[in-house]
């Protein structure tokens, strides 16, 4: 318990911490600052992580806080992935603030915000409260708005307004939902206390009015979905992602996006116990099918590095909504799987965009040239994360798209597995073209050869690593703590897989 409150304590204090450092002249006080605070949520988020692990799940603030097994997958990615983009964000950051991209004061605030936008996540998937779970993902629009409007340009403020807007119009659906929900469960439980505890709700699931369950989950896919990045609720997120910071970029898409995903799957379980699996189900199917092939399309004409990433977010989520929609425990295991390789693979783009944005200072592909000569070790990272996000073995991601396929054939749905398909093939062409284009080619004339930081292409080269080892290996605690998550969403205590989603590879010892 002493590890969650620290957890969730530890990234609010240090945000409130940098706006008292508005005054000094140097960035090694916030530095520190950031270190320090980036640390602690590391530490704190693997030891949550590890107490799930061998209590089944932490109860504490009399039921407000809850974390279960698949409240600790995305706790796990908040704290890697999130620490690793801060990490980078040091050199970044300090290289805009040197060469008068960003004032003091913007620098400050950029620390501050990342902070309070971490852990306003962390409420977000670990609050019990469903009122709160609503606020918590508020309060990470409003704390990385902020982010993506630090530059002041008229582009970025345009971007972070429109985030706002979108964002704020789209979670009031999900308010809808959460409030329809609450009201289904105080009628069943007569005690307006108890629920709003996302936990008590579940233990009386199936006495909730399935009628007030189909229109509440359409509201919450509607409305969090928005969040997600789904189509046609998306138009945000390439503005966003574009403008933000390239590690605000990381952290926008590989970890925010799956935070709105987690309430989501509350919702799911919810509604799957009252109306059974079918109708969640078919919705989260059909979004997701139209995520990924819309945004396939987008992304073959897209110029703009960040902004052909940003609708890969969008490709990637619907393949994650895909996966859930395709239902059992194969599908789950992908989805959830699918989900920890995408923010890897994401965010070691992002950061590695950042990069190439420091040193040809462009985003744009028919620009950016000969990569392999000017920086060769960005060049090799960027094309392994490339390659990873294509779904190109031996990475992660082509495991978990591999298991989106059995589970699909497995489920009856071999067309849409095959429509799932194409809408991949198109996506990981406009990946080829990127690459072809910036990695190869011409060095660009007046690009000057070297590197950036070594810190900032050690950070990229672990997220790879990581990447490439759960291609390898599905680790046993990263293997139980998915089929713990898949017990969860599916209702059920013992879950098991077989050798359905072992490859060649991974039956060697």
């Amino acid at each position: 318990m002493e590890w969650i409150n620290a957890l969730l304590a530890v990234p609010f204090i240090v945000g409130v911490a940098f706006f008292f450092l508005t005054h000094m002249k140097t960035a090694s006080f916030s530095t520190a600052l950031h270190v320090t605070g980036l640390g602690l949520m590391l530490i704190c988020s693997l030891n949550v992580v590890a107490a799930v692990l061998e209590n089944g799940r932490i109860e504490t603030w009399n039921h407000w806080i809850y974390a279960d097994s698949l409240s600790a997958v995305f706790v796990g990615l908040i704290g890697i992935v999130g620490t690793l983009a801060g990490v980078y964000s040091i050199g970044y950051m300090n290289t805009e603030l040197k060469e008068g991209h960003i004032d003091y004061r913007s620098y400050v605030y950029y620390h501050a915000f990342l902070h309070l936008f971490f852990g306003s996540m962390l409420v977000a998937v670990t609050t019990n409260n469903v009122i709160l779970m609503w606020v918590a993902i508020e309060l990470t629009t409003l704390t990385s708005a902020f982010l993506v409007g630090i530059y002041g340009h008229r582009t970025s403020l345009e971007a972070a307004w429109k985030y706002i807007i979108i964002c704020s119009v789209g979670v009031a659906f999900g308010l809808y939902g959460t409030i329809l929900t609450f009201s289904n469960a105080n009628a069943v439980l007569h005690d307006s206390s108890q629920a709003i505890f996302w936990s008590v709700i579940n233990g009386q699931a199936a006495n909730l009015n399935p009628h007030l369950m189909y229109l509440a989950f359409a509201f919450i896919v509607v409305g969090f979905g928005t969040k997600c990045g789904l189509f046609p609720m998306h138009t945000w997120l390439p503005d966003a992602h574009s403008e933000a910071p390239s590690p605000a970029s990381a952290v926008l898409s590989a970890v925010l996006l799956n935070c709105a995903m987690l309430i989501v799957l509350r919702y799911f379980i919810l509604t799957a116990k009252a109306v059974g699996f079918d109708y969640p189900q078919a919705l989260l199917l059909v979004f997701g099918l139209l995520s990924t092939g819309v945004s396939s399309f987008f992304i073959i004409m897209q110029h703009d590095i960040k902004r052909k990433l940003a609708y890969h977010s969008i490709e990637n989520m619907g393949l994650i909504s895909f996966a859930f929609g395709l239902g059992g425990p194969i599908g789950m295991f992908a989805g959830l799987l699918h989900t920890i390789t995408h923010s890897l693979a994401k965010a070691l783009l992002f950061c590695a965009s950042g990069n190439i944005l420091l040193k040809y200072r462009s985003r744009d592909i028919y620009y950016v040239s000969g990569m392999w000569k000017v920086m060769p070790w960005t060049a090799v990272l960027f094309a392994g994360g490339a390659l990873a996000l294509g779904g190109v073995p031996p990475f992660g991601m082509f495991v978990s798209e591999f298991a989106i396929v059995v589970a699909g054939i497995t489920a009856g749905k071999t067309w849409w597995v095959i429509f799932c398909l194409i809408f991949l093939t198109i996506a990981l062409s406009g990946l080829t073209i990127m690459l072809l284009k910036t990695v190869l080619g011409k060095p660009t004339e007046g690009v000057e050869a070297g590197e950036g930081s070594r810190l900032s292409v050690t950070v990229i080269a672990v997220y790879l690593l990581l990447l490439f080892a759960i291609g390898i290996y599905i680790a046993d605690p990263l293997s139980q703590l998915l089929q713990n998550s898949v017990g969860i969403i599916l209702g059920q205590d013992n879950v098991s897989f077989g050798d359905m989603l072992l490859l060649p590879w991974q039956t060697l010892q």
